[in-house]
């Protein structure tokens, strides 16, 4: 049972760092399986389509992050501190990447919506489904902000929440194709700006 997880393990991890580092179109099954030093008989015995297995990833994945993004925004901080941790932990993800490979990898569910949204409608559905959860997390921490008097009281905190998550998806990918994680320093005075908190309450952190 041991040797049978580690394999769907190793063919998930393969096939994680094989899509962000090329996407998921050029990819076969046998180079997925050469890269994860399994038979390809046991990629069918996991999984039934080299869909199927982006799906696991993409799950796997979001299992990680969440539980990154819940860290990040449930602290004792007052709220805009929890966003600005967000934000740094999200720009440290892409250095610490950069500094392995050479190369800022993105974000691997924005890169696969770009590349897959019109052609493949189960991981469609499936991305709309995690960034709608992004936004709801997001958007509690926005309440509070309103709720508190940190954020203008005309804010309306789900679109702003929307803004927020959209606005990381396209700092990421500007990051990406200049590979430059420096990109994602304006998310936070863009967040500021949005949530349209004064200039003379906006907190200092170091």
């Amino acid at each position: 049972m041991g040797r049978t997880s580690d394999a769907r393990n190793k063919i998930l991890n393969s096939a994680a760092t094989l899509i962000e580092q090329r996407g998921y179109s050029a990819l076969g099954v046998a180079e997925i399986c050469a890269t994860a030093g399994v038979p390809k008989g046991s990629f069918y015995y996991f999984f039934e389509s080299k869909q199927a297995l982006a799906l696991a990833v993409i799950d796997e994945h979001w299992a990680a992050q969440r539980r990154d993004w819940e860290k990040a925004l449930s602290s004792e901080q007052d709220p805009l501190h929890r966003l600005r941790d967000l934000f740094e932990a999200t720009e440290e993800v892409q250095r610490a990447g950069q500094q392995q490979v050479g190369l800022v990898a993105g974000c691997l569910f924005g890169n696969l919506a770009l590349e897959l949204s019109n052609q493949a409608e189960e991981i469609r559905g499936r991305l709309q489904e995690i960034f709608e959860a992004q936004i709801d997390l997001i958007d509690r921490v926005v309440v509070e902000a309103k709720e508190q008097g940190q954020a203008g009281p005309s804010v309306d905190t789900r679109e702003a929440a929307r803004s927020i998550v959209a606005q990381i998806e396209g700092r990421v990918l500007l990051a990406k194709l200049l590979n430059d994680p420096a990109q994602l320093e304006m998310l936070w005075r863009n967040t500021l700006d949005l949530l349209q908190v004064p200039a003379q309450a906006r907190p200092v952190i170091d």
